[in-house]
């Protein structure tokens, strides 16, 4: 079991507190970030980070989130029911056997996003297997892109990503930041699970194929029967072969976490994604803030995958994610060596 503190979410707030404060805000204000060699620091836990220009104000005193483990025989942990289904057991068997190895990577890799994906699960109480779809999705990979070009943990097409208020442009995809995309994608769940009845298993077909698709292989073959997850056995023959898997393979991989003991290996030891948040001028290069700490650029760069060209976008103030415990060292190594950034520029 762990422990991660999480701030609550606020609202933006005047320049006159201290606790929240836009940077488009403050821009406006004429103030300058480094023209007095006093730059604006915001240290923020990895799983309530900030967001391009949208600060999430914070109280003073954090939410403390307690994460369980996935426990052994604990069935009341489950929110999700795990069906024995021959397809899940196909699954769960291939798992236990030739790809055991990679299943068993696939966990530890898990550990990287664990933090900010069960908690934001846990926020909003829904479903802790939901940990599980990037697993599917991507192989827990913020940088993945699929041949039919989605994009990121939880694999997003462009439009899709649009729809559900990611940014994407030149410079910013939001469907490779993980705590982004996780906010995006357990939106979008909660939609589809209220739209198919409460079905989460109707759910998880529709994130894959699509919605409208769904809906009309169910109104087609279904259309006078309960939306529920007993209705997906009946018919996930007439979905896409890729879907028909799809919820098999959550199941089974729910029920499998349960079941291995982690192994002891060098890459067993994975950092968890939890950073600082510092906002720097428009333009400013993610090697100069690797400088300025004194660390390699891949370091902030695999905090930063969504910041595409390893640059902050033009003409705003814009955040970077730096290692914890770092935003201070960042700011006055950054306060001296980066252009004025004044209100009329």
């Amino acid at each position: 079991m762990s422990t991660v503190a999480v701030r609550e979410p606020g609202v933006r707030v005047d320049i006159g507190d201290w606790k929240c404060v836009s940077p488009k805000k403050l821009k406006n204000s004429g103030l300058s970030f480094y023209g007095t060699g006093v730059a604006l620091l915001f240290t923020l836990v990895g799983s309530a980070g900030c967001h391009g220009d949208d600060l999430r104000a914070s109280s003073s005193d954090p939410q403390v989130l307690v994460l369980e483990e996935f426990p052994s025989g604990k069935d009341s942990w489950n929110s999700i029911r795990l069906d024995h289904n021959p397809r899940v057991e196909k699954w769960v068997n291939l798992y236990r056997g030739v790809q055991s190895d990679k299943f068993a990577d696939l966990l530890i890799r898990k550990e990287r996003f664990d933090e900010i994906i069960q908690t934001h699960l846990q926020m909003r109480g829904m479903p802790r297997e939901l940990v599980f779809i990037p697993m599917i999705e991507s192989e827990y990979l913020p940088q993945a892109v699929s041949p039919a070009s989605a994009v990121g943990l939880w694999q997003f097409m462009g439009p899709t990503a649009e729809h559900l208020g990611l940014r994407l442009d030149p410079f910013v995809d939001e469907r490779r930041d993980p705590v982004r995309a996780t906010e995006a994608a357990l939106d979008y769940f909660a939609y589809l699970h209220k739209r198919f009845g409460g079905s989460w298993y109707l759910a998880a077909a529709a994130f894959n194929a699509g919605p409208g698709r769904l809906e009309r292989v169910l109104l087609r073959h279904a259309a006078d029967k309960e939306w529920d997850d007993a209705l997906f056995w009946e018919i996930d023959q007439y979905l896409p072969r890729e879907t028909r898997e799809y919820v098999p393979k959550m199941i089974a991989v729910a029920r499998l976490a349960r079941e291995v003991v982690p192994r002891e290996s060098p890459q067993s030891y994975i950092t968890p994604y939890r950073y600082d948040n510092i906002f720097v001028p428009g333009g400013t290069a993610l090697r100069s803030v690797a400088d300025a700490l004194g660390v390699d650029l891949e370091s902030v760069l695999a905090l930063n995958p969504h910041l595409t060209q390893k640059v902050t976008p033009p003409n705003e103030m814009h955040a970077v994610r730096v290692p914890v415990g770092t935003g201070a060292v960042a700011v006055a190594g950054l306060s001296g060596s980066l252009p004025l950034a004044r209100a009329d520029d």
